[in-house]
């Protein structure tokens, strides 16, 4: 496995490379994962130079990497650091750019290898990935060339599609890196252990045994300084069609053959192709969408969607989702799974709740009144861990049931630190190891279920804004549960 590598990255002066992807690469290093041959190359289009630009990146480290910063890791990494300054529509300034990559790769001996990290505004990705092509930089023969992109990746089915065309003609899909952070999340991760690697779940995870399955996904913050983008968005494109339908992919998908990228891709895709087709009328009866107003949070006054920076006055923008989602299969046939997404809403959390059905009454169980279902809660973040929630007899003469829990905390510990998701994700992608990034297959139909909900939607104007900041959203996502006789959960 060779992991020498030169990493380039487009877009080395914005947020995402300031507080993820260096910050990654220290905890890398503190780690003694970072290979001995490698260098970085932080691409921008500001003129500064390497000694000014590494100031600016140490700051970084100091207030985002998970282990304490240190003189010694550091100077170690600085070391090989450069930046470069380069006009990223300028076809004239590629080959030197090209020459300057070549001396670091003899310098530091990389052996050829050169992983683009695209943490720049998605209009760039075709223009830098066509730059690269023309100009020689992308290596074919001898060593491995891979592209990582982050989202979002087109903004529907249509120019997703002419987007990965134009990306995979380059360097293919197999070098094709779509990176979803979820999907580095420790927990998320350990579904898959969770649910193959004990005997007790994997018997009852299907339509006999589970009543519905809940995946939230809430945060107490609003866009911020994210207006101009998230106007383009929403909270359908931003969070649903990648990172919640991958959620929902991870939790029902069937035991892969074997345990290897293909493998375990595969399974995920049949889950989205046994997403139930939603038509106009669904749409109207299974999704609920909502944008917020000002309220309290935190105990803090804050503003109403529309009162963002680079928000429009009357935007018609979801910042909420909530849906009613069926898979078509044999094992989840009947069993409704509820997904929602929200800004400003009342709790931070992502987690996903499995509630089992109810036991049937029992004459030898009379007298006795069971109090809650049974429950396994699998929680992402910020908390990280697992709750089994079940009944048990309450201490005493009565005859009555109380819910108990089994709980593991895997980061409530003192000292203790999950490895960051890009810390994963780039160490991931040296290694050549594309498990927990999306195939293209998978975006496609992520795009397609997608899309008919903003097809839907583009018919009727909705009546915004319909949820206070600070609250649990609007009272139709709750009514979208009630209905069917059942609640949102939470475990805070």
């Amino acid at each position: 496995m060779e992991l020498s590598n030169l990493m380039v990255i487009f877009g080395g002066t914005g947020d995402l490379t300031y507080r993820k992807l260096i910050p990654a690469l220290y905890n890398l290093q503190h780690e003694g994962l970072l290979p001995e041959n490698f260098v970085l190359v932080s691409v921008g289009r500001r003129d500064k130079t390497t000694e000014e630009y590494l100031v600016g990146i140490e700051e970084g480290i100091r207030g985002n990497a998970r282990f304490p910063f240190e003189e010694e890791q550091w100077n170690r990494l600085k070391a090989r650091i450069h930046y470069y300054r380069l006009p990223f529509e300028d076809d004239e300034a590629y080959p030197e750019f090209d020459n300057y990559l070549c001396t670091l790769e003899h310098k530091y001996a990389t052996r050829g290898n050169r992983m683009f990290y695209l943490a720049v505004a998605p209009e760039y990705f075709s223009v830098i990935v066509d730059k690269l092509q023309k100009n020689g930089l992308v290596r074919e023969v001898g060593a491995w060339s891979r592209v990582v992109i982050e989202k979002p990746f087109g903004k529907d089915f249509a120019s997703a599609k002419e987007l990965s065309r134009h990306i995979t003609h380059v360097f293919g899909e197999e070098n094709t890196y779509r990176i979803d952070h979820y999907l580095g999340k420790e927990m998320l991760q350990n579904i898959m252990v969770i649910r193959f690697a004990n005997a007790f779940f994997e018997p009852v995870w299907n339509n006999k045994h589970i009543d519905h399955i809940q995946i939230s996904s809430t945060e107490t913050l609003g866009v911020g300084d994210r207006g101009g983008y998230y106007e383009n968005s929403g909270a359908l494109k931003d969070m649903v069609q990648n990172h919640l339908l991958q959620l929902l992919a991870v939790t029902t998908m069937e035991p892969p053959i074997r345990l290897d990228t293909e493998s375990i891709r595969d399974e995920k895709v049949k889950v989205f192709k046994g997403l139930k087709e939603l038509d106009e009328d669904l749409v109207v009866h299974n999704v609920v969408r909502g944008q917020y107003v000002r309220g309290i949070v935190d105990g803090q006054e804050v503003p109403g969607y529309r009162e963002e920076d680079r928000v429009a006055d009357g935007s018609d923008t979801e910042t909420f989702v909530a849906l009613k989602v069926e898979i078509q299969n044999f094992r989840w046939s009947g069993v409704p799974i509820y997904i929602r997404t929200g800004k400003r809403m009342h709790h931070k959390s992502i987690e996903v709740s499995v509630q089992f059905k109810e036991m049937a009454d029992l004459l030898y169980m009379k007298g006795y009144q069971s109090t809650a279902p049974n429950m396994l809660v699998i929680r992402i973040q910020p908390y990280e861990g697992v709750s089994l929630q079940f009944n048990a007899k309450k201490p005493g003469t009565t005859n009555e049931m109380v819910p108990v829990k089994m709980d593991f905390c895997q980061n409530c510990e003192i000292g203790y630190s999950s490895p960051e998701a890009y810390e994963r994700l780039l160490f991931d992608v040296m290694k050549g190891d594309s498990t927990l990034f999306t195939r293209w297959d998978e975006v496609e139909y992520s795009w397609r279920y997608v899309d008919r909900i903003t097809q839907a939607w583009a018919k009727n104007k909705p009546a915004f804004p319909n949820y206070q900041a600070g609250s649990e959203g609007p009272r139709e996502a709750m009514d979208l549960l009630a209905r069917d006789g059942r609640k949102w959960w939470t475990s805070n």
